[in-house]
Parts: C-alpha cells; structure tokens; sequence
C-alpha cells in the first residue's frame, strides 16, 4: 500500500479530514524549505504538495508566479526539489510527498529516470498540470512501476465524460478545483462543490481533495464539511512572501496559521461525526 493510499484509509477512519499545503520548493531560498516542511506536519499537516519551479505556471496566479519566479532565481530546478525530499525522508519516513508542476522539466530529466529517481528520493506522486488524461497512459506506465500516482484536477467545469476519463488514469486522489480561474482566485460556493463531488464520487472512487479559494479557518471547515482533503496554498505563499527579508520566521509563521486550519477542520469533522 502507498502512502497515500494509507494515509486516506488511516484518516477515514478515523473520521478526519487531510490537511494538505503546498508551498513552491526553494521559495524564498532553497535553505528554507526542508525545516518549512517539517514544521508544517508538526502543525498538522498530513501531505505536503511541493511545486517545481518552472518559467510557464499557467495554472497558478500571481502570488504562486512570484513564488515560481523567486525560487527559479535562487537556481532550484527538479532535481534540486528531489534532493529536498530526499533530505526530508532521513527525518521523516511517513507523510506522503506530491510534486505539482509541469511537463517540460519531466521531459528535459526524461520520464523513466524521473520515476526512477523521485522514487528512490521519497516522493509518492505527481500532479503534471499540462498531461491531458488523453495523454497520460505513457507518463502513467512509467510511474505505476515505481509506485508513483498520478494526480489530476478536476474543475467545475469537468463534465461527466471528462471525470470518468480522469478516473481511468489517476491514482492517490484527485484534486477539485473549487473555483474558476488560477490558483488564488475567486470565492467558494461551498453547495456547488458539494454538488460537484458527489458527481466525481460517483464515477471515481478516490479520496478527493478540495483546493483554490481556501483562505482562513472558516473557508478550510466549510471545505472539511464535503471533502476528503482541505488542500492550501495561495494562503501559505502570501506569508511566505511577507516574510522574505526574515526567512528564519517562515516556518514558525506557516506552522501557526496550518495550526489554525487544523484546528478549524478537526472540529469540522467533529460536527460530522456527531451529525
């Protein structure tokens, strides 16, 4: 069994919600982002999406770019990221790691030795925004091997034959989009992302996580009310990005605001039981 597929089966049941953040490998300096990793599971984190920094984040907005652009300056690329996951799991041997990126630095390191090498680096799955699920069945082969998942977005907009088209090659879980637009836009209309994952639940029998839009402990219980994962990141990154000129405070400044969201979905999930 992944870790992944452990980690959601320990949490159902026990009846709780996966706190998920992301925040972008190397931002503000690669230094910092190992310590922000462990401080954040020490706060409540449950998986960690790590971003590979690449020139293009078409799918991110301006707060995630800034982010992108201020880790491709301190030289961190793909094979720095899994030097850093690498460096987490002498700690660390039990919180699932995801890279979320893009294809292009896949394809420049080549497929196979990217599986290869995430693998034996510690990471459990990947998010490759710009691999339609048309085009996924190459890149998924080459991970299943090495017991990577392949993880997908869902959106709003995803109609019934694209979420059975999703099902069919992801693995782990699956990641609705719970607004329209880039990463840190819009506002949650948390009855139409109930709507929406029971239609995805219904075809695609995977945890599924809720993310965009998530701000504070109010938006993340609301979330923990229909989803398997409450998934941060704009949130994260804004403070990372206040903190640049003291990049000691980072961690300590994340870890307090997860512990606050952790707070909110654990008695979230509270009132599910009880309900």
């Amino acid at each position: 069994m992944s870790r992944i597929d452990g980690l959601f089966q320990r949490l159902r049941g026990e009846g709780r919600t996966a706190l998920i953040p992301f925040v972008t490998a190397g931002d503000p300096s690669p230094d910092v982002t190992v310590p922000l990793m462990h401080r954040m599971v020490a706060a409540g984190a449950d998986l960690i999406e790590l971003g590979v920094p690449f020139s293009d984040p078409i799918a991110d907005g301006p707060v995630i770019q800034r982010a992108t652009e201020r880790a491709l300056a301190a030289g961190v690329h793909l094979r720095d990221v899994l030097d850093m996951v690498r460096t987490f799991r002498a700690e660390n041997a039990t919180t699932p790691v995801v890279l979320m990126g893009y294809l292009n630095p896949i394809e420049i390191m080549g497929a196979e030795t990217f599986a290869a090498d995430a693998a034996a680096a510690g990471v459990d799955g990947t998010l490759v925004v710009d691999v339609p699920p048309e085009e996924a069945a190459e890149l998924a082969g080459l991970l299943r091997p090495y017991g990577l998942d392949l993880v997908y977005l869902l959106a709003p907009t995803s109609d019934a034959e694209r979420i059975a088209r999703i099902g069919g090659v992801a693995s782990g879980f699956v990641y609705y989009v719970a607004v329209k637009g880039v990463t840190g836009a819009g506002n949650l209309d948390i009855d139409g992302v109930g709507a929406k994952l029971a239609e995805i639940r219904a075809r695609i029998p995977l945890p599924v996580g809720v993310g965009f839009g998530i701000k504070d402990g109010d938006s993340a219980a609301r979330v923990a009310a229909v989803a398997d994962a409450v998934i941060v990141g704009s949130a994260i990154v804004e403070r990372i990005e206040a903190l640049m000129d003291e990049p000691g405070a980072i961690p300590d400044a994340v870890a307090g605001f997860l512990g606050g969201l952790r707070q909110a979905i654990d008695q979230a999930d509270q009132h599910k039981v009880l309900a």
